[in-house]
């Protein structure tokens, strides 16, 4: 186990954060699927939770934030551009990724935003789907303080279907903004990446 897993193990457990549920080494591709994302605090944790658990999950930007001086530090933080240039959408050109990669995980904060958001952006759940790799719901719960993982669920259900479940999982977690936490009561419906 290497310094920089420790020192993040060590800092979680320093400010009373724990981590459960856990991420098969078997998996070599999977996308996963982090709720609630209410504040800006939620990427440090994010980063020392992916140190502590020796994951190599990446984080998508466009193309255009990793052009020198800027992109060297997006790089080493985990980041990973996507072109959209091409004529495709995000969707496919994620699940381009996956399909040229022999191994590649990225995270995605399916609210798209730190504010209070009445339904999810479902460009998770299409690239899951067009990639065929597993979702991995990921619970950040600031009330508990601990991170949990969920067992891998698959996209060959209809994303209404994941939504319940996703409902279901996410339901009693407080972000660190509570108010802003999904879910709340409105329904959730239509395709935005």
């Amino acid at each position: 186990m290497g310094i920089s897993r420790l020192l993040s193990k060590f800092i979680l457990r320093l400010f009373g954060w724990k981590i459960t549920g856990e991420v098969s080494s078997d998996l070599q591709k999977y996308i996963l699927a982090v709720v609630p994302h209410t504040s800006n605090w939620d990427f440090p944790l994010g980063l020392l939770v992916r140190s502590a658990m020796g994951l190599k999950v990446k984080f998508l930007g466009k193309s255009s934030l990793f052009r020198f001086p800027f992109g060297v530090f997006f790089r080493l933080l985990g980041g990973y551009p996507v072109d959209r240039s091409k004529r495709q959408n995000y969707v496919e050109a994620v699940a381009d990724i996956f399909n040229e990669k022999k191994e590649f995980a990225v995270c995605i904060a399916p609210e798209g935003t730190r504010g209070a958001v009445e339904k999810l952006k479902s460009g998770f759940y299409y690239m899951a789907r067009e990639a065929g790799v597993p979702i991995i719901m990921v619970r950040f719960d600031y009330g508990k303080k601990e991170v949990d993982f969920s067992a891998p669920i698959t996209a060959d259900q209809t994303y209404e279907e994941i939504l319940e479940v996703m409902r279901a999982y996410f339901g009693r977690a407080k972000g660190k903004i509570p108010e802003n936490a999904w879910p709340h009561s409105a329904p959730d419906s239509g395709r935005a990446a």
